[in-house]
């Protein structure tokens, strides 16, 4: 892989119009179209129980689209019936970027990892944000309830290909970073903020605290 840095042609054209787009590809494979669900089916109910793993897309107007990570123990995101999913909200940075979208805009788009499985499920529809006592004791870990469940209400469901965890090899050892040799969260949110009073290494202990003592 070439690593010099990448110019643009400015001048090159651009793609501005789907018939351009479309242009560009062949047609979607008949079971590429055919795949898309309107519910979970007993296929997707399964994936979502073995997955640890959800990023989250959301947007909000004005401030734009933003991603973020749940993850838990498998089966933390719980499948209510074939169009509705319970994701609990557990500890993070309290910046609810996600949260605050889906107050203002309640369309999300979900993909559910497995390791070792190199397919994907994406999931499109709708969020509210609940304090049902029922869903937040049901996602209770060590005693401690979430402060709030995410509940999805599923528009479309489909399986995605494999391509690009093959060719990223996400599940292999093939790309693996040593810590040791990548500067830790403490470092590089310090050099790229530059806060008077707060040094790499109190900024690490706090992280490695966190990690330990507010999970749940």
């Amino acid at each position: 892989m070439d690593d010099r840095p990448a110019t643009i042609d400015t001048e090159a054209p651009t793609i501005d119009s789907e018939p351009q787009l479309r242009g560009l590809y062949q047609e979607p494979m008949e079971l590429a179209l055919l795949k898309q669900l309107d519910r979970l089916d007993d296929h997707c109910r399964n994936f979502i129980a073995h997955s640890p793993f959800v990023v989250i897309g959301s947007t909000r107007p004005g401030r734009g689209t933003d991603v973020s990570p749940r993850g838990d123990a498998p089966g933390f995101a719980r499948v209510l019936d074939e169009n509705t999913i319970a994701i609990p909200d557990r500890p993070g940075n309290n910046r609810l970027d996600t949260l605050s979208n889906i107050v203002s805009d309640a369309e999300v788009g979900l993909l559910f990892f497995i390791p070792a499985i190199d397919e994907t499920l994406r999931i499109n529809g709708t969020a509210r944000l609940s304090r049902d006592p029922e869903l937040l004791g049901a996602a209770a870990v060590n005693g401690r309830e979430p402060r709030l469940i995410i509940v999805v209400t599923v528009r479309e469901a489909f399986l995605h290909c494999g391509k690009a965890l093959k060719r990223s090899r996400l599940w292999r050892d093939d790309y693996r970073v040593d810590k040791k040799n990548f500067p830790s969260l403490g470092r590089m949110i310090v050099e790229q903020t530059k806060p008077k009073e707060i040094t790499v290494e109190q900024a690490d202990a706090f992280v490695e605290e966190n990690y330990v003592t507010g999970l749940y």
